[in-house]
C-alpha cells in the first residue's frame, strides 16, 4: 500500500483579473515592439554603412579602370589591375546585394513595428473599454445586491406585519370568547 504523503495537491484554479490579462498582453506587445525597433535601428545603421561601402567600392572600381586604361601595353601591370578590378567589382556586387537585402529587411521590420504599434494602441483602447465595462458591472452588481437586501428587509417587514395581524386577530378572538 503506497501512501500519497508526498503527492502534491492539485492546484486550485485562481480567479484571474481580466485587466491583469490585458496588462500582460500589452506588456508583451510593448516588449516585442521594443525588440523590433531595436532591430530596425541596427539595420538602419548597417544600411548606412553598406551605402558608404558601396560608394567606396564604386570609387575603387572607377580608379582601377582608370589605372588599367593608363597601363595598356604592360602585361604584368594589366594582369594585376584586372585581378584588382575583378575583386573590387565582386566586392561592389556583394555590397549591393547586402544593401538590397538590408533595405528589404528594414522595410519588413518597419512594417512589423507599425503593426505592433497599431495592435498595442487597439489593445490599450480595448483595455480602457473593458475597465469601464467592468467598473459599470461592479456598480450594477452592488446596486442589485443592495436591492436584494432591501427586498429581504421588506419581506421581513411584511412577515412581521403578518405576525402582528395574527396576534391582533388572536387577541380579538380571546376578547370575544372572554366576553361571552
Amino acid at each position: 500500500m503506497v501512501f500519497n504523503f508526498f503527492k502534491r495537491k492539485p492546484a486550485t484554479p485562481k480567479a484571474t483579473d481580466p485587466l491583469a490579462v490585458f496588462d500582460a498582453v500589452i506588456t508583451s506587445l510593448d516588449r516585442q515592439g521594443a525588440e523590433v525597433r531595436k532591430s530596425a535601428a541596427t539595420l538602419l545603421a548597417l544600411r548606412a554603412e553598406l551605402a558608404r561601402d558601396e560608394k567606396k567600392y564604386e570609387l575603387r572600381v572607377s580608379n582601377t579602370q582608370d589605372r588599367l586604361t593608363r597601363a595598356e601595353g604592360e602585361p604584368k601591370v594589366e594582369k594585376t589591375l584586372r585581378r584588382d578590378l575583378m575583386e573590387a567589382q565582386q566586392l561592389l556586387d556583394r555590397t549591393r546585394e547586402a544593401h538590397a537585402q538590408a533595405e528589404t529587411n528594414a522595410k519588413l521590420l518597419m512594417e512589423a513595428a507599425e503593426d505592433l504599434s497599431r495592435q498595442l494602441a487597439e489593445l490599450q483602447e480595448e483595455r480602457q473599454s473593458a475597465r469601464a465595462r467592468l467598473s459599470a458591472g461592479v456598480m450594477v452588481s452592488d446596486a442589485l445586491k443592495a436591492q436584494v437586501a432591501n427586498f429581504d428587509r421588506v419581506m421581513k417587514l411584511d412577515r412581521a406585519r403578518d405576525e402582528v395581524e395574527k396576534a391582533h386577530a388572536l387577541a380579538e378572538l380571546y376578547r370575544e370568547d372572554a366576553g361571552k
